[in-house]
């Protein structure tokens, strides 16, 4: 991906967390302990439930190990920005869902490690993952995820006015560079895309839509209430694309490891959207009636 990864990727990254952290507050990580119910249900299906079917996804489908990894890598990703903004236009939660993409992305330095490994352990063979280690990852996520969210957040708690002022900019372009990364991705595999589309784009679909199926269904047992299973539902389908195609770029993978977090990113506005639209309809329905 060449310039890509050299210079926009990292770009597009840290911008995309700044803005995350001018957004953030202390209330934000506070609210944990206002809906613990939810907010424990979230974390489950984030952390614990995405990379688990993502793991029998790739098992299912076989694709070639890249991308099986790949899988495992956009799995492993927290939720995406776009949860947010999504979430509010489908009467959810919002409050939760930024609660829940501020948690997952800072505890990406742990988790995003301990999927990658096992990852590579699994699908990479013997010897795959001898140049890998988990400090060294972790120390990579905290510079690329940590750092800019804080800095974000600390500009916020010092010079709040200026924080809200810039704050719709640094979102928008973030948006365009995500874009942008996605599109290299896939530019720098086209040769093979058509290939890898059909080893695993049928996989991504099926993590994709099984995950916002057990985020919206699963938490109904234990007494989460609608607009709840809205955010999570959303919040475990959108997952930060940009920053799985770094984790990739970091550890100096073949690009082929990013196919399936640029095919995933790709699909997972079409089916929020078509989420979004349905439960809409639905709350209309029940307000009509």
């Amino acid at each position: 991906m060449g310039v890509t990864i050299e210079v926009l990727l990292p770009l597009a990254l840290s911008i995309i967390m700044f803005s995350l952290g001018l957004g953030l507050g202390l209330d934000d990580f506070r609210r944990v302990a206002t809906q613990p119910r939810a907010f424990v249900a979230g974390l489950v299906s984030q952390v614990l439930l995405l990379p688990a079917v993502a793991f029998l996804v790739a098992v299912i489908w076989a694709p070639p190990p890249a991308l099986a990894i790949g899988l495992m890598i956009i799995a492993a990703a927290p939720g995406g920005v776009t949860s947010n903004l999504l979430t509010r236009y489908a009467g959810g939660d919002v409050a939760l869902s930024v609660t829940l993409t501020a948690v997952t992305s800072l505890a990406a330095m742990v988790t995003v490690p301990i999927v990658v490994l096992l990852a590579f352990a699994h699908f990479g063979g013997e010897g795959a993952a001898a140049g890998l280690s988990m400090t060294g990852i972790a120390i990579r996520m905290f510079a690329i995820v940590v750092v800019p969210a804080a800095l974000g957040m600390a500009l916020r708690g010092a010079r709040p006015a200026l924080a809200a002022r810039i704050e719709p900019a640094v979102a928008r372009l973030s948006g365009v560079l995500f874009v942008v990364v996605v599109g290299a991705a896939i530019w720098a595999e086209r040769g093979n895309i058509a290939t890898y589309f059909a080893a695993a784009g049928l996989a991504t679909l099926a993590l994709n839509l099984v995950m916002m199926a057990i985020a919206f269904w699963g938490p109904a047992l234990v007494g989460c209430a609608r607009h709840q299973r809205i955010a999570l539902s959303l919040e475990c389908g959108l997952q930060n694309g940009t920053l799985a195609i770094a984790v990739v770029a970091a550890l100096g993978l073949d690009a082929a490891h990013a196919v399936p977090a640029a095919i995933y990113s790709l699909l997972m506005f079409a089916t929020a959207f078509g989420f979004v639209a349905l439960v809409r309809g639905g709350r209309d329905a029940r307000a009509a009636g």
